[in-house]
Parts: C-alpha cells; structure tokens; sequence
C-alpha cells in the first residue's frame, strides 16, 4: 500500500478524533440518577442561562451535539469565566468542566461535537458573576442512537 495514503488516513483518523469530546462516558451513563426532584431554576440576580445548543424545544437529538450555552450578566456586573461548572446529575455526581474547560469565555460555552451516550441526562450549569451572585439551571437531553 502506498505510504501516502496511509500517512493520509492516519492523520485523517487524527484530526476525527481530535474534533470530539467525551461529554459523557458510557459507564457514567450507567450510574444511579442523582436522589429526589431536581429544581431548575428560581428567582435570582444572578447571572442568566440560555441554553442554545442543542435546541431545548427538540426531544430527542442525534449526537455528537454542539453545546452552547450563552450567559447573560445583570446589573452591569461581569461572568466571572473561572466559576463555571458543568455537573452530572448522577450518584455520585460527575463534575464535566474540566472536559469543556477550552469552550469556556466570558459570554457562554461552546463545545463542538460532544459524545454523549444514548439516553437521558441531566446537567447542571453553574455560573457567578464578580459580584458573587450564582446562577444555577438543570440541561435536559434526550439523546437517541
């Protein structure tokens, strides 16, 4: 076989695997959802959440998914980046940011094709702002093969 072609398909192969992220492992997946009703979301100053990515109005999505997520900041204050956690609402719970912490800015995550297994997940986005004020909402995905 010619070594082009292999060089080719390797660095092929490479650049597939470099583009996705393993949001979330099969045997994460397995783990016992996290005890009692989750709260989404309450009254706050804090800063807003707004799920972009993928479309929270969709039921089911095919992954790999893009994940955005844009933050608003109140008041004229400013989103402190380093307080952003992405969490796994399992027992016990699996902290994710360090899995997206390239796609964390100021003004939201974005992450592009992010491996989540087939089923449904919730995870907690967390964010304060440099006033200290924090923001918590629940991400429901419905992920099908």
């Amino acid at each position: 076989m010619n070594i082009r072609i292999l060089i080719a398909a390797a660095m092929f192969a490479t650049s597939v695997q470099a583009q996705t992220l393993q949001l979330i492992s099969n045997d994460e997946a397995k783990l016992p959802n996290a005890p009692g009703q989750i709260a989404s979301r309450g009254v706050t100053r804090g800063p807003g959440v707004k799920i972009m990515s993928p479309d929270p109005s969709t039921k089911e999505h095919k992954g790999p998914i893009d994940l955005k997520i844009a933050f608003e900041p109140r008041g004229g204050s400013k989103i402190d980046p380093s307080s952003v956690r992405l969490t796994y609402m399992k027992t016990p719970e699996v902290d994710l940011t360090d899995r997206i912490k390239g796609g964390i800015k100021a003004d939201g995550i974005d992450v592009s094709k992010a491996v989540v297994p087939p089923g449904n997940h919730q995870i907690r986005v967390s964010v304060k702002d440099d006033e200290g004020r924090q923001t918590s909402s629940i991400m429901s995905l419905s992920i099908s093969n």
